[in-house]
C-alpha cells in the first residue's frame, strides 16, 4: 500500500514522449472480448510501457468497448499501476511504525536533499524514483528502504546517501 501524496499546485510537468500505442495490438487481442480481462490488460500495458500512458486508456476503450472511467478507477485503486514513468530505480521508503520510531522521516529527508526530488518523482537523470510505502514487513531492520528487489536495513541519513551515490556512480561508469 502505498501513502497517499498531496502534490502542491504550480509543481512543474514534465512533457512525456510520445508512446506507440500500436505496441499493444497483441495484447488486446490476447483479451478481446473475454470477461475479467480489465486487470491482465491495464497489468499488459504497463509491462509495455513501464506506466500506463494517457493515450493506452484511450486506445483500449475505443478497441475493448471497456469504459475510460473504470479503467481509471481500478489503476488508481491498486497501487501496482503507475500513470506517470518511473526511474530505472524506485526507492521505496519503508514509513511503518517500527521505522517511524527509528527516525524515518529523517532519512527520507536526507534522500530528498540528496535527489533533489520530492516523494513520488523521479529524478531528472531517470535514474530514480522515491516512494513512501506504509509497510515493507521488515521491521527488524528498521528504518529500512528498498531499492528493486534489493532491501537496505538499519539505515541513517548518511547510509542511505552513500547508497545512492554509489548507484550513481556504478551507472556513469557503465555508461564510459
Amino acid at each position: 500500500m502505498r501513502v497517499a501524496r498531496l502534490h502542491k499546485n504550480g509543481s512543474s510537468v514534465k512533457v512525456l514522449k510520445p508512446v506507440d500505442i500500436s505496441l499493444m495490438d497483441p495484447l488486446i487481442e490476447k483479451y478481446k472480448g473475454k470477461k475479467g480481462s480489465l486487470i491482465p490488460l491495464l497489468q499488459g500495458t504497463q509491462n509495455l510501457y513501464g506506466y500506463i500512458p494517457r493515450e493506452a486508456f484511450q486506445k483500449l476503450a475505443s478497441d475493448t468497448g471497456l469504459k475510460i472511467s473504470e479503467m481509471y478507477g481500478v489503476a488508481t485503486f491498486y497501487a501496482q499501476f503507475r500513470l506517470s514513468p518511473v526511474g530505472k530505480n524506485i526507492i521505496r521508503m519503508c514509513h511503518g511504525t517500527a521505522c517511524h520510531v527509528q527516525n524515518v522521516t529523517a532519512v527520507t529527508e536526507d534522500l530528498i536533499d540528496e535527489l533533489k526530488i520530492k516523494d513520488g518523482e523521479t529524478t531528472e537523470d531517470g535514474l530514480f524514483t522515491l516512494e513512501t510505502v506504509a509497510c515493507l514487513g521488515c521491521c527488524s531492520l528498521a528504518p529500512v528502504m528498498m531499492i528493486g528487489e534489493e532491501t537496505h536495513g538499519k539505515l541513517d541519513g548518511k547510509k542511505a546517501v552513500k547508497i545512492i551515490k554509489d548507484m550513481r556512480r556504478k551507472e556513469v561508469t557503465s555508461k564510459n
